[in-house]
């Protein structure tokens, strides 16, 4: 299932992002920052998404904002330091309410929440409004990128791995080329097969294709053997070991 966050304190995203993907059925396809980005954002992709964060004091205003410029159908987690706003959250699609600073537990008893919600809309035969699951999304079956004047034209099938480097995002093809990327990695991670590709770490999205072994790392992670090189290191975060192998076992 998508997530968004809208969090306009880096660290919090990163730590939400982190605690979320532990349930596998989770995955954060972007993180935003402002009430403007994320009414762009929703515009186009809220169709896409089954569950939103959103932090209520943003640096451009509140998040309610939002609301006013369009319609989410989305439901959400609305996590704050304030605890004025419940009864505004809860008009606003809102199915829980933390405050900070939240703990690990609290952000795993909302999830919980939501699955339970769905499921017993889905028991009643109920549709969840503009909800779409992974598994009916049809996925990109070929990325455009640039080679100097020349866009050129990558199927899926071709490559091997997305790698952020420097800010910016390269493809990899399994022939060793290297092209860049004007387009997030959330977004790529949310466009492609997960039973073909898998994000390993916040840097790297890899094709199973490409993994010949792994090994253990240090901190618990593993890093991987892959059939091309790469400058970065392949290392699974701590938090994804688990959910990796189970991956690569389907």
């Amino acid at each position: 299932m998508n997530v968004l966050i809208v969090e306009d304190e880096a660290h919090t995203a990163a730590l939400l992002q982190e605690i979320i993907e532990q349930d596998s059925d989770f995955i954060v396809v972007d993180k935003l920052e402002s009430i403007v980005e994320t009414v762009h954002y929703l515009s186009k992709y809220q169709q896409n998404l089954d569950l939103l964060f959103f932090d209520i004091q943003l640096a451009d205003g509140q998040s309610f904002e939002i609301f006013k410029h369009i319609d989410v159908a989305v439901p959400i987690v609305f996590c704050t330091a304030y605890d004025e706003y419940t009864l505004q959250a809860i008009k606003n699609n809102g199915i829980d309410y933390l405050l900070k600073p939240f703990k690990e537990i609290e952000i795993q008893e909302a999830l919980r929440k939501y699955k339970r919600l769905l499921t017993k809309l889905n028991t009643k035969n109920l549709r969840p409004i503009h909800f779409q699951s992974k598994e009916k999304q049809q996925y990109q079956k070929s990325f455009l990128t640039q080679f100097r004047e020349k866009t050129v034209i990558k199927r899926v099938e071709e490559i091997a791995l997305f790698n952020v480097e420097n800010e910016t995002v390269y493809l990899y093809t399994f022939k060793g080329e290297k092209y860049q990327m004007f387009k997030k990695l959330e977004y790529l991670e949310s466009v492609c097969d997960p039973n073909l590709f898998y994000r390993i770490n916040r840097q790297m999205l890899v094709n199973r294709e490409t993994i010949l072994s792994f090994e253990p790392y240090f901190n618990r992670k593993i890093i991987l053997q892959l059939n091309i090189k790469i400058k970065d290191k392949p290392i699974v975060s701590r938090l994804k070991v688990s959910p990796f192998k189970g991956w690569l076992e389907r």
